[in-house]
């Protein structure tokens, strides 16, 4: 249930953003405050109600509704949030063994010369 209402969703999103796309401006913007304009273009006068516009709102009040919807059955569920809110202990850790260092039996030959004895 809660796939299929994502699937609606985003399908809502995509008709809802290509009618907003589709929609002609109002005009004017800064560049219609320059001066010589009517009140019609700095107050932004009444249009007619075309079909997008229509289809803008009842797009944007579906996506309202359905995000809602998701937000309340997905903060309902059942599984936990967190590592922390699941109540199982994690297994402990085995300690690895140490190394055994063992000395060696006779002691390291060294690479020093010996004394040369003394000529008689």
């Amino acid at each position: 249930m809660y796939t299929v209402l994502l699937i609606i969703l985003l399908l809502d999103a995509v008709v809802m953003a290509t009618a907003i796309l589709l929609q002609a401006g109002q005009g004017g913007g800064l560049a219609s405050l320059g001066g010589g304009s009517g009140t019609e273009m700095v107050m932004g006068g009444r249009q007619a109600t075309t079909l997008l516009h229509t289809i803008t709102w009842w797009c944007s009040g579906i996506f309202l509704f359905l995000a809602l919807l998701l937000a309340v059955m997905s903060s309902r569920t059942s599984a936990p949030r967190s590592i922390l809110e699941g109540g199982a202990a994690p297994a402990p850790v085995q300690q690895a063994p140490l190394p055994v260092q063992s000395s060696p039996a006779t002691p390291p030959a060294t690479n020093t010369p010996q004394p040369a004895p003394p000529n008689r």
